[in-house]
């Protein structure tokens, strides 16, 4: 009885702590003193954008798929409308397509920074053209949204990028440090080994460059709005990104004439590696910047739910658990594995020989190709398989969030609107950023678009567009990003 007394008295003294720590488990106050206004350009961007779209700068896997011809009118349209960066600047034609801008500082002391973007969107699906609500390639401007493939991934970030240096020079501003301006041409070309930005980063390693910082495409700005629980905006600072690989599995067998089947065909056989593969999931591990994501959220919630946020430390298992059960939320803690082609016979009447399913990995950094290759040798039954890697890349490095250009961008975020909550995460898809790690240590994705989580769906899909709304306070960041970052 004395025990069982004890039992309860201590979960009593236990929860009136936890009572207590919850109220007091806020985030440090820190006033951040307001921006003055910056002079921006918005409806000179507005028409720029919208020109922009109109060129199909579309690129494919095959270099000899791309019309080339629409990403010389591109760049001819960039002169055109950007005089002073070209006067200014040194510009080169890299690779097949991309561009370098150099914009020398005042201090050749100082490492550069550089800013990233692509010219090249995704094309659209065959039988889909008449699905959009405005024409893909006309960069229709409605006055609340400008439509079209590239509006969000990526033309709106690389016009805002070169915009704010024409407004820059305009105004007389010269950087103290070196500013590089990389817009690659392939990006949606995951893994190629023709990299327009890979071949930009090559040319710079040679020059002995190395860069104090890189951004590049990444997290917006997005409403949360829970009620009753938390409204903020949330600024995520891609500190990583996955890896990827797309691996081909095949089995053979005998075949022959489908009137005669064993009790598993070829496609029966490679069924069972797909349940294998699906059944035996990578470990799921929450990184420390997944952690960390949690806990500024949790201690922006209200009371009482902070009574469970205040106790991540001793929840993360069951989070981690519960994380594993919805896979968008999932693909943040494990290397993910899609199953997404299959292949067998060429006629209904003919068992397969050679049976095959492509599988799509999105590594966790600290997963490399090598270990996915030895994930599938050991979870998958049947050993005589054949496995091969299409094509991948591996996961980025980890950058780190006590630099100074971690810290700028945070600064620059909360003197906006002191409500923010920044936070580095973790970037599910790819980016051009990773092939600058050789001369970089610093690296972040984020695009400073506060866009609702509806249009950023509409990324690579039907009726792509952009909110007119968030034009100015990019802009306007990028303008401050500039002069903030290219100081000493």
């Amino acid at each position: 009885m004395k025990v069982f007394i004890g039992i309860l008295i201590f979960l009593a003294v236990i929860t009136v702590i936890t009572l207590i720590r919850a109220i007091f488990w806020v985030p440090k106050k820190k006033t951040y003193e307001p921006f003055e206004d910056e002079e921006v350009q918005l409806n000179e961007y507005r028409r720029n954008l919208s020109d922009a779209i109109k060129f199909k700068t579309v690129s494919q896997p095959d270099p000899k798929d791309v019309d080339w011809n629409e990403f010389e009118k591109f760049h001819k349209f960039l002169e055109e409308r950007f005089p002073l960066v070209y006067k200014n600047l040194k510009h080169e034609e890299i690779s097949d397509a991309s561009l370098l801008f150099t914009w020398e500082g005042t201090r050749p002391d100082l490492e550069p920074i550089a800013l990233l973007a692509h010219q090249d969107v995704v094309p659209i699906a065959a039988g889909t053209e008449n699905d959009w609500e405005h024409p893909a390639f006309d960069g229709f401007d409605d006055g609340e949204f400008i439509w079209g493939r590239g509006a969000l991934d990526m033309k709106n970030h690389l016009i805002a990028v070169i915009q704010t240096v024409e407004t820059l020079l305009g105004e007389g501003f010269r950087p103290e440090r070196t500013v590089y301006l990389c817009f690659g041409h392939n990006e949606e070309i995951v893994a190629s080994a023709n990299s327009g930005a890979g071949s930009i980063a090559a040319v710079l390693e040679e020059r002995g460059v190395k860069l104090d910082s890189v951004i590049d495409e990444g997290g917006a700005i997005l409403n949360v709005d829970v009620p009753k629980i938390l409204k903020t905006k949330l600024a995520g600072i891609g500190i990583a990104e996955k890896g990827y690989a797309d691996y081909k599995i095949t089995v053979r067998s005998k075949g022959g004439h489908s009137s005669q089947p064993p009790v598993h065909s070829g496609i029966g056989e490679i069924a069972k590696v797909t349940r294998d593969l699906e059944g035996h999931q990578f470990k799921a591990k929450m990184p420390h910047f997944v952690y960390a994501l949690f806990t500024k959220i949790g201690k922006r919630v209200s009371y009482p739910a902070r009574i469970v946020t205040c106790n991540l430390w001793l929840l993360k298992p069951i989070v981690t658990l519960v994380m594993k059960k919805f896979p968008p939320a999932a693909s943040l803690i494990r290397t993910t594995t899609g199953v997404s082609m299959a292949e067998g016979s060429p006629a209904a009447n003919v068992l397969p020989q050679k049976s095959s399913i492509t599988v799509n990995f999105r590594m966790m950094p600290g997963t490399t190709l090598a270990d996915v290759k030895e994930h599938i040798k050991k979870v998958v039954k049947k050993k005589d398989i054949e496995i091969e890697l299409l094509k991948g890349k591996e996961a980025s490095k980890v950058s780190p969030t006590d630099s100074r250009s971690f810290k700028i961008l945070e600064e620059l975020c909360m003197r906006t609107d002191n409500n923010y909550i920044v936070a580095p995460y973790l970037v599910m898809g790819g980016t051009d950023s990773y092939h600058y790690e050789n001369i970089c240590d610093c690296i972040y994705r984020f695009a400073p678009f506060e866009v609702d989580t509806k249009y950023l769906l509409l990324t690579h899909a039907t009726n792509e567009r952009i909110p007119v709304d968030c034009m100015e306070g990019a802009l306007k960041f990028f303008k401050r990003y500039i002069k903030y970052m290219s100081k000493e």
